[in-house]
Order: C-alpha cells, then structure tokens, then sequence
C-alpha cells in the first residue's frame, strides 16, 4: 500500500486487481506510540501527513480539512470521488479539490435553500388561511353591526343613552373597516410573497448553462413519480447520458467552446420533454431522462433516436472555425420497477452507462435485471 502511494519502492498499477487506497492505513500499533484515543489521534494525523505529500499538496487550512474527510471518510460521497479519479489514474491537484469542495458547498447550500422554501410555503399558506377567515367574519360582523346601528337611529328617545351607544356602534364599525382593510393588504402581501417564493424555488432548480432542470429538481421529481407510478402500475424507465470525451472538447476548444457544446446536447434532449418525459442536467457533461409510461424497449428506443440526432450534427466552434469533430452520447437505461428500490434503479442505469462507455461509446445500452 504504501509502495502504490510512492513510498518505499515505487508506485505500483493496482494491488490485487481492486482500487487504489487513498490514504494507507493503519494495521498494526506501531512502538511507541499511547494505546486508545490518543493512539487513533496520532494515527488520523499520521494518515493526513501522508496523503498531503503522497499527492504533493500544500499543508493549508483547506487542504487540511479535505484531507481530513478523505482520508477519515467523514464525507462518504467525497472519498468516492477521489477513488474515482485515483482509480482512473488522475492526480489529487489543488485545483481539483478546490472544484470539488465548490460542488459539495454549493450542493448544501441548495439543499438548504429548498428547506427554507419549504418552511416559509407551508407558514405563508397557514396566514394566508387564517387571514381569508379573518376577513369574512369581519365582513359578516360588519354587515350585522350595520343592520343594528340603522334600527338604533331610527328609535325616538329623549335619552342620551341611544345616542351613545349609537356612537360607540360608529366606532366599533369603523374599527372593524379598519381590521378588513389591515387583513385585505396582508392577503395582498402574502400572495406576492407567495409568488416571490415560487420563483425563488424555480430559480434554484434550474441549470443555468443549459436551461434544463438541476439535479436537484430530477430528485424531487424522480422521488414523486416513482411513488405515484408504483401505485398506479404504470412503467417506469430512467437514463443516464454522458457526452463521449468531452474533456477532449475543453483541452482543445476552451471551455466555453465546451459550454456551447453542452448547451446545444440540451437542447436536442430537451425536444423529449413532455408530461410524462423530464430531462435534467446531472452534472458535468452527464443528463438524466425520466420516462413515464414507457416500457423499457421504447425508452431505450427514445434515448437511441436522441443518441442518433446529437451525432448526425456536425458542430464548429463559431469562434475559430475549428470543427468540434463528432459528438456522441453514450447511455445506459434502467426499468426502475425491475428493481428492488428508486436508488438501486438509479445504479443500475449508471452501471449501464459505464458498460456503453466501456462497449466503445456512442450507444445506449440497457441495464440488467437484478438476479
């Protein structure tokens, strides 16, 4: 292990066919060292020491820390990524990890963002309610107030004690006209808010390089229809597309040649979007296609006549008038009731996809049934 990270001998290919470590760890107690916690502390230090100068990053409070959730696994999601790219034979640069700190920062805050909205809905829709009963009780009340205070005026006494109670009846009134209009411009507020929020929610679900629905908004989505159509009876299929070697597009063209050229592949994905058909940005150069009231053979259908389309374009780069050359997509499809849970469905789809890149790209291929 410690031969693979560059100490002792040389850095081997792999060790036993399985992924590389990110980090040695620890087997044995070494001499020396306390036994229990303290012992555990100086092993993590020992790990993350290692890790910085393995992958010759600088020693910094942000290094630090990322270091410190890679190597510990306290963000699972993040030590799967550095595998990932360790298996494929990339470097742990600084630049790298500071990208992907960016994602899982931004990640969180959305997914704070959409709680907040969540909360505020459910509060505005409360007021809004209370209010609207408000208002018509006023009105009601108001409407026999009135009725009372006319029979009041009409009765002949010589007793100043009509006329005061009239007076008061006057001004309980207007009170009440007061109250309604205070209530009417809350509703008022509220429904702006209301719409403000709606917004605010619509803006945070959207990609905006591309235009398409975020990740975020296909889970929300993904989550609701597979509930309804497990219900319902109704098939199910979800896809995942990749644009075959689209870091050869950025090296060579720019990245904002490469963003074009992911805008242009959502726009041809998006001509699928329908009712039943939603079409997400994933991230990176990755879709998803969700797809109701499509058997598996029809889904895969779909996705190979959108696979089809996007490579039949020629593109250039308008700026220099460079062909991008051929671009591709490769896709793997997933029956997601064929599976034992959503998540499991989702596997499978990406599973697939890493088979279609593996096939030699440009084709879409579906997911295996579970044994």
């Amino acid at each position: 292990m410690r031969r693979w990270l560059g100490f002792g001998g040389g850095k081997p290919d792999a060790l036993d066919g399985g992924t590389p470590p990110l980090a040695p760890q620890s087997e044995e107690p070494v001499a020396g060292r306390p036994g229990g916690h303290g012992a555990q502390q100086l092993e993590v230090l020992a790990d993350i020491s290692e890790f910085l100068m393995v992958h010759e990053l600088p020693v910094n409070p942000f290094t630090l820390e990322a270091a410190y959730d890679i190597v510990t696994g306290s963000k699972p999601r993040l030590a799967a990524i550095a595998t990932a790219r360790l298996t494929e034979g990339l470097p742990l640069t600084l630049d790298w990890l500071e990208e992907i700190m960016r994602e899982e920062a931004t990640d969180g805050g959305t997914a704070q963002l959409h709680a907040l909205i969540v909360r505020l809905e459910k509060t505005i829709d409360e007021f809004a309610n209370t209010a609207s009963v408000a208002r018509t009780a006023t009105t009601d009340y108001n409407s026999a107030l009135e009725a009372h205070v006319g029979d009041l005026d009409t009765i002949d006494t010589s007793e100043n004690v009509i006329e005061q109670i009239t007076n008061l009846a006057h001004h309980m009134l207007e009170r009440t006209r007061e109250v309604a209009r205070e209530l009417t411009r809350s509703e008022r507020e509220t429904r702006t808010l209301q719409k403000q929020l709606a917004d605010a929610r619509a803006e945070a679900e959207i990609d905006h390089l591309t235009g398409l629905p975020n990740r975020r908004a296909f889970e929300a989505r993904y989550n609701q229809v597979y509930s309804d159509t497990r219900k319902s009876g109704e098939p199910l299929c979800v896809a995942f597309c990749d644009i075959d070697e689209f870091k050869r597009v950025n090296d060579k063209h720019g990245h904002e040649a490469g963003d074009r050229v992911l805008r242009t592949v959502a726009q041809s994905l998006a001509t699928m979007a329908d009712d039943q058909c939603h079409v997400a940005r994933h991230g990176g150069e990755e879709f998803v296609v969700l797809m109701r009231n499509k058997m598996i053979e029809d889904a895969c259908t779909l996705i190979d006549e959108a696979r089809q389309a996007i490579a039949a374009r020629r593109l250039i780069n308008r700026t220099t008038d460079v062909p991008f050359g051929q671009i591709t997509l490769s896709a793997g499809v997933a029956d997601v009731h064929a599976f034992g849970d959503a998540r499991e469905a989702l596997r499978a789809a990406d599973n697939a996809l890493l088979q279609a890149k593996d096939a030699g790209r440009n084709v879409v291929l579906k997911a295996s049934k579970p044994d």
